[in-house]
């Protein structure tokens, strides 16, 4: 099935593009007005340069009128062969349907709400038609029951002509046109953008991502820039600050000459207050007794930290550099 960008817009024609598989582009009149184009032509010629196949209006009253539009924007620039011109279905429009369709020149017959309008630009050779699903079901018509109509027609009489499901309103509409069959669909880029959005999708990706980051990067890579030591000649409340100005639920306690001594955390102070009360505020961390502290090193992945904390219970890691102390890992840090 062949997929088209239904657009005026410029910015979003260029973004849509970069897909490197669309097709072509259908525009109207009506998107042009609405972006404020005031010169057609040279928005037309613009298009037509940035766009594999480009299907643009060929307006008239009459036959001689459409066939004289088309044959007036190709001695402007437009190449044939890169170039559908779109004719609403009428008997005038069928009529020049077929005179261009005679000089192999490519046309779409759309803005079509019945079998029987299909019939008719099929058998004057147009090229593509083009029924409007999404105003047909505003409306109230089973529009999915006409394209399934006009690609059977196509099918059963070997028609030359390809259907193309269009008035795209939503990402149900493009699973409606490939389950019917149609051979081109034109979708607006807000649709098109959503077309590859799906919950399980992104949450399975994001997985990946995490499980490939936590087996290559290193504790270094995710700890914080801050390293929480105090001296152990504080008193409880002034380690308490400190933990507190760092940001952490422990700080790691240093001897006089920089030695370690052991790491004071949150879960300390409340067994502390349970089993001492106040007494607390006049100790010391000198006067406690530490036991040694749950360490990884800086080169150690992000998995190995995963596994210990999961081993040890503890919400926080000592992280060390070649055995010195240089900062914590907290377990809400492998969260990136």
């Amino acid at each position: 099935m062949e997929l088209y960008l239904d657009s005026a817009d410029i910015k979003e024609i260029e973004e849509a593009f970069k897909l490197g598989f669309l097709t072509g582009l259908t525009t109207t009149p009506t998107f042009m007005a609405r972006e404020g184009v005031t010169d057609i032509d040279g928005l037309i010629l613009k298009l037509a340069d940035m766009v594999p196949i480009l299907q643009v209006e060929a307006l008239g009253q009459t036959a001689d009128e459409i066939v004289a539009e088309a044959y007036r924007q190709l001695e402007m620039g437009l190449k044939k062969e890169r170039s559908v011109f779109k004719i609403p279905v009428s008997l005038e429009g069928v009529k020049a349907c077929k005179r261009l369709a005679d000089d192999n020149i490519m046309v779409n017959v759309h803005l079509v709400y019945t079998l029987q309008q299909a019939y008719m630009a099929m058998e004057a050779g147009a090229t593509y038609v083009c029924p409007l699903v999404g105003r047909l079901q505003d409306q109230g018509h089973d529009a999915l029951g006409l394209i399934e109509e006009c690609v059977d027609a196509v099918n059963f009489y070997g028609y030359d002509t390809k259907i193309m499901f269009s008035s795209v309103r939503y990402p149900e509409h493009v699973r409606n046109a490939i389950n019917a069959g149609v051979h081109v669909c034109t979708v607006p880029w807000k649709v098109m953008k959503n077309l590859t959005e799906n919950n399980f999708t992104r949450v399975g990706t994001d997985q990946f991502f995490e499980d490939t980051r936590m087996m290559t990067k290193t504790v270094k890579s995710a700890m914080r820039k801050v390293n929480p030591t105090v001296l152990a000649s504080l008193s409880i409340p002034e380690a308490i600050i400190k933990m507190t100005d760092y940001g952490f639920g422990c700080v790691t306690v240093l001897n006089a000459d920089g030695s370690l001594k052991g790491v004071f955390t949150d879960g300390d102070l409340r067994r502390l207050i349970g089993s001492k009360g106040d007494a607390i505020m006049n100790t010391k961390l000198s006067d406690l007794d530490f036991s040694t502290p749950k360490s990884i090193e800086t080169s150690a992945l992000l998995n190995t930290a995963k596994d210990l904390f999961k081993q040890t219970h503890v919400d926080t890691l000592m992280v060390t550099e070649n055995g010195v102390p240089v900062g914590m890992l907290d377990i809400q840090d492998l969260a990136g």
